[in-house]
């Protein structure tokens, strides 16, 4: 059902655009180049970009993020692209931010396979790739800046708290000796370690591992991991989940233990990475990405597809 739904959606973006559009906005999904080449920086993308769009092509491209996205995921991208304006706002308005600043770019289309799309600007980049009835959503980008907006100390908007609350919960749960194995450094690095790296590479895992926890922390930290994965739709979330191997992740945090300070994590499985920083702004400017090993931009899927076809 999420394969119809996806290639659905994708078809009636593609249906919006006329022909000069459409060049644009369509690549081959073969150009690995453009396929790897990601950012959660400001800055232009290759593609549409969705200012410049009318308000039925602007919809349609939020139908792709919400048939691929989980409800709760899509409201965080939609407050995400919100937050461009408010941060425009804060800025006196000399960066010229808006949030139509986010580019779609189409690999390929459906009917061919495989095919793929990703949506992507400051602070939001998700990508996506069908291939063989299998979908590949990863690197899943999520950034907020401002991270929490405050009225009289109470929480107005903060887009990525749950990132931030399963994390310290279970910080908090797992006990003194646990933490001190958690917390690997005093200073948290300035932003995610792998950045915007086309491969996760050899980012060696630290931490306390699901072996020294107790039974409660590790519900949390497996808790924190299908958080993470459940900003995909239902069932694309059971399969990455399913395909864990929860028995070998690792849990490290750097930084200070205090609210308000600067504070990083990620947790590291033998094909998963999640990482987390609020570092910048005064600890109010967060990142949050979900990484697969082997996987990401669809790489596995493009593999086993392109292997077939040559065995065939």
């Amino acid at each position: 059902m999420v394969l119809h739904e996806i290639a659905e959606a994708t078809r009636g973006f593609l249906a919006t655009l006329d022909g000069a559009r459409r060049a644009e906005a369509v690549r081959p999904v073969t150009d690995d180049d453009l396929r790897t080449r990601w950012a959660y920086t400001p800055g232009e993308r290759p593609g549409v970009v969705c200012g410049a769009l009318d308000r039925d092509q602007r919809k349609a491209v939020h139908r792709l993020l919400s048939c691929v996205l989980s409800p709760h995921a899509y409201a965080q991208a939609a407050a995400i692209m919100a937050l461009e304006d408010v941060l425009d706002d804060r800025e006196g308005g000399h960066r010229d931010r808006h949030q139509g600043d986010y580019w779609t770019v189409l690999l390929g289309e459906p009917g061919d396979d495989p095919y793929g799309w990703r949506v992507e600007g400051h602070h939001l980049s998700v990508s996506v790739v069908v291939a063989d009835g299998r979908v590949s959503a990863t690197p899943f980008f999520l950034g907020a800046n401002p991270a929490r907006t405050t009225y009289r100390g109470r929480t107005v908007l903060q887009p990525l708290r749950l990132e931030e609350e399963l994390a310290r919960e279970l910080l908090d749960r797992m006990g003194p000796t646990a933490r001190g194995l958690a917390v690997v450094a005093d200073r948290p690095p300035p932003d995610l370690r792998t950045g915007n790296a086309r491969r996760v590479g050899d980012l060696e895992p630290a931490g306390v591992t699901v072996a020294q926890l107790d039974r409660a922390s590790r519900g949390l930290l497996v808790g924190l991991v299908r958080y993470y994965l459940d900003r995909l739709h239902g069932d694309l979330a059971d399969e990455e989940f399913d395909a864990l191997d929860l028995d070998r992740l690792h849990f490290a945090w750097e930084g200070s233990v205090r609210r308000g300070e600067g504070h990083y994590y990620r947790v590291q499985g033998p094909e998963l990475l999640i990482e987390y920083d609020n570092t910048a702004n005064d600890a109010n400017h967060a990142h949050s990405v979900w990484r697969r090993r082997s996987g990401d931009f669809g790489e596995d899927l493009l593999a086993a597809h392109h292997a077939s076809v040559r065995h065939g």
